[in-house]
């Protein structure tokens, strides 16, 4: 059936290989003063999975608050190091390496290994715990250590199709909507105003007052959170929340967090402040999952950021080094001891849209204000204090824009395509229905569908099959490369003409120019 007279003049929109409408992409930097405030917002938003994860896995380990300002402070020390090492020798795109989500399943299970069950003293099955912990994030990180620096990661992405790519890095950030809305909902007075506000003030208002356009488009989150954390520091102090459940007063006063009074002025994390590492083979291989897990998660980051920082696709061997230096940054999580692995922030690839501001700078500076509120812990300590579903209603927005990176690689894609649109279709539909099968399985029995007498085989299962962003990896990158992927037309159809010149990072003079290494050490590493 031919189109009509209309459908023919209708010119369809051009395919964009870097990201047009960000005013200050990954080489430019913006002026000082507002660099500094867009690192601030940076440090503001990584704050969020900084505090929660010690929050949920220090009691189970026997800490109090003490324990748990501790773990928190040397996890944000840790992260603003790593931060740097990713930024200026790694991928040297604009993004944040903190604390991840993905490390939750195998550590409890370290937690709840029946060999600290008889340890009566708290602060000791804390301490011979987190030993535990540590020994088995140093192992586990020589694997994104090998994977990355022998160059095994660049094979796997100089294979990756556009199509191929679209599921695993929507699902990247769209995979953790149950820590976004779910955690808003429980306090919906605080964190129900900060969504639509942040809203209003990100989207309608620039549009509005253009000559403070620049103000809302840069810093809307920042004024946000400094209105509905004074809201909430009215309501607590009001007596708003004095006769409502414990769980109620945890999520939305302002002094129940216990981190103020808890942390110490000053003090400076060091190397195995917990005592000497303990090695536990099963351990080590759920750990190890997990490594794979965060992997796949922050490939799919790099993509994101290389987005919103305007740049171009990133070349494989560039991800593949950026892998390797985070597995150093795993290894120095073990050093240190923090309770958890790291990966690529998602919330902060989201940030970059929202601010519109791609540079490395602005990263680096977030890393500094990281280093310094931990090492001025009490200073650190308030501003930790921000309820978390405050947080979660800036997750909706910065997930949301993560997201949408993924789906904007559709315009690589031949859409008119029935196989394509059935790979899209399936890797997003199971990589979100496999995981929480999962998820709720393990709620319901308290242990996952795979349930042999092996915990560490358990694990590994459970931790990988519980990623969205795994599972969709996997289901995609498969369908991909199995199903007629010989024919020219079919290949044609997924994208790969399009990021053909950017699977070696010689073929496209731009790689040059945004993935470089500092001080000519790019002549010195050609391969990494």
């Amino acid at each position: 059936m031919s189109p009509g007279p209309k459908a023919e003049e209708l010119v369809p929109f051009a395919v964009k290989e870097q990201l047009p409408g960000i005013d200050y992409c990954l080489t430019s930097p913006p002026p000082w003063a507002e660099a500094m405030l867009l690192g601030f917002q940076h440090y503001l938003v990584m704050l969020g999975t900084t505090v929660i994860i010690p929050t949920i896995l220090v009691p189970l380990m026997g800490g109090r608050h003490e324990e748990k300002a501790r773990v928190i402070q040397t996890l944000l020390f840790v992260a603003g190091i790593n931060t740097l090492l990713q930024v200026h020798f790694g991928t040297r795109l604009p993004v944040v390496i903190g604390g991840s989500y993905t490390y939750l399943l195998p550590t409890i299970s370290i937690i709840l290994s029946r060999r600290y069950a008889y340890i009566i003293d708290p602060y000791e099955r804390f301490v011979l715990t987190m030993r535990s912990i540590q020994g088995a994030l140093i192992l586990s990180s020589v694997f994104q250590i090998v994977v990355g620096y022998f160059g095994l990661w660049r094979i796997f992405v100089r294979f990756l199709s556009p199509l191929a790519a679209v599921p695993f890095v929507t699902l990247s950030a769209l995979g953790l909507y149950y820590i976004a809305f779910p955690e808003l909902a429980k306090c919906v007075e605080i964190g129900l105003p900060a969504l639509v506000l942040l809203v209003i003030f990100s989207l309608y208002v620039p549009h509005s007052y253009t000559r403070r356009r620049v103000i809302f488009d840069r810093f809307a989150l920042l004024i946000v959170v400094a209105i509905v954390w004074l809201y909430a520091f009215i309501l607590t102090v009001a007596g708003a929340y004095r006769d409502r459940p414990p769980e109620t007063q945890f999520s939305c006063r302002v002094d129940r967090a216990g981190l103020i009074y808890a942390s110490p002025w000053v003090r400076v994390p060091y190397p195995f402040q917990w005592g000497g590492p303990r090695f536990h083979a099963g351990d080590v291989f759920a750990m190890m999952a997990a490594s794979f897990a965060s992997l796949i998660e922050s490939t799919g980051t790099f993509i994101i950021a290389s987005r919103f920082a305007s740049a171009t696709f990133i070349p494989p061997s560039v991800c593949s080094r950026g892998v390797g230096w985070q597995g150093i940054a795993i290894l120095l999580d073990g050093i240190f001891g923090t309770a958890n692995g790291s990966a690529a922030s998602v919330e902060n690839a989201g940030l970059l849209a929202l601010t519109r501001v791609g540079s490395r700078r602005v990263i680096k500076i977030s890393a500094c204000f990281m280093i310094f509120f931990s090492v001025f812990a009490k200073f650190g300590a308030v501003l930790a204090s921000i309820p978390f579903p405050l947080v979660a209603a800036l997750y909706c927005v910065l997930f949301a824009y993560a997201a949408s990176a993924g789906i904007g690689l559709l315009q690589f894609c031949n859409l008119n395509s029935l196989r394509n649109k059935f790979i899209i279709g399936i890797s997003l539909f199971l990589g979100l229905s496999i995981p929480q099968y999962f998820r709720e399985y393990e709620t319901e029995a308290g242990f996952g569908p795979v349930h042999t007498r092996s915990r560490s085989f358990n694990d590994v299962v459970n931790v990988i099959f519980s990623s969205p962003a795994t599972v969709a990896a996997i289901i995609a990158y498969l369908l991909d490369w199995t199903h007629l992927y010989w024919e020219p037309s079919v290949r044609r159809d997924s994208g790969w003409h399009w990021w053909e010149k950017f699977r070696y990072y010689s073929t496209d003079t731009r790689s040059e120019e945004f993935y470089s290494l500092p001080y000519g050490l790019s002549k010195y590493f050609p391969s990494l």
